[in-house]
């Protein structure tokens, strides 16, 4: 499920996320995002895609 809350407790940003680990993607421009932070109020919408956030190496 997708989540939209507000970044780092800022009200002018707000984080969206998957809530299950997956990528999602910005519906306007499909592009794909393991997390996007916008300003609120956010004029972009997002999905949930199949693809797993992948893990970044440290």
């Amino acid at each position: 499920m997708i989540i939209q809350e507000p970044y780092k407790e800022n009200d002018k940003l707000v984080r969206t996320f998957s809530d299950e680990g997956k990528m999602i993607m910005q519906i306007e421009t499909g592009r794909i995002y393991s997390e996007a932070v916008d300003i609120s109020p956010c004029r972009y919408t997002y999905t949930e895609t199949d693809q797993n956030v992948e893990e970044l190496p440290v």
